[in-house]
């Protein structure tokens, strides 16, 4: 029951983070937010390509 939980909350969590394209402002704003050692390769990446050499 308890990894059940834990299953419903991360789906709901990419459910959430998924309705921003990335390279948007939400999106980079989003991730300013987000703790930098939280943040994926990829997130790192599309972030700097996207948000900071635009």
């Amino acid at each position: 029951m308890k990894k059940f939980s834990l299953l419903l909350i991360a789906l709901g969590a990419l459910t959430l983070t998924g309705c921003t394209k990335v390279g948007s402002e939400a999106w980079c704003n989003d991730m300013k937010g987000k703790p930098k050692g939280d943040w994926t390769a990829n997130e790192a990446a599309d972030f700097t390509k996207h948000c900071i050499f635009k």
